[in-house]
């Protein structure tokens, strides 16, 4: 079983130098720890997961810089076109299932997101 996921958890992607803050905005009426609790459906770049600081996968164009350098870190801004995977199977937040901590993101970059402190621990979800 799962830990749910509300706002201010902390997210880190595997490439990127900084953890991030999850913004909740998917829905606003279920709360865990005076929280919104978060959804699947919270995973659009910026408006709910900011800059993880630098990014150092040299699959981003923006790392990719010509000869000599090669390679420099650039602000690590994820590229993702798809939700949260799995979530919960049984629970549903104004119709999304809820995000548990073992949810992750797939950045187009290489990257994985993954919530490394669910913003709170006294509710579990499958």
């Amino acid at each position: 079983m799962g830990i749910c996921v509300c706002m201010g958890a902390n997210l880190q992607c595997t490439f990127g130098a900084a953890p991030s803050t999850l913004v909740v905005n998917s829905q606003t009426t279920v709360l865990v720890a005076s929280k919104p609790a978060a959804t699947i459906m919270d995973f659009k770049p910026m408006g709910n997961i900011p800059p993880f600081g630098m990014c150092s996968c040299p699959a981003n164009p923006a790392t990719v810089k010509p000869p000599p350098v090669m390679f420099a870190p650039a602000p690590c801004v994820p590229v993702i076109t798809a939700p949260w995977t799995p979530g919960s199977p049984t629970v549903l937040l104004g119709g999304y299932p809820a995000l548990n901590n073992s949810s992750k993101l797939m950045c187009a970059w290489g990257g994985v997101i993954s919530v490394i402190n669910p913003g709170q621990f006294q509710t579990n979800v499958p």
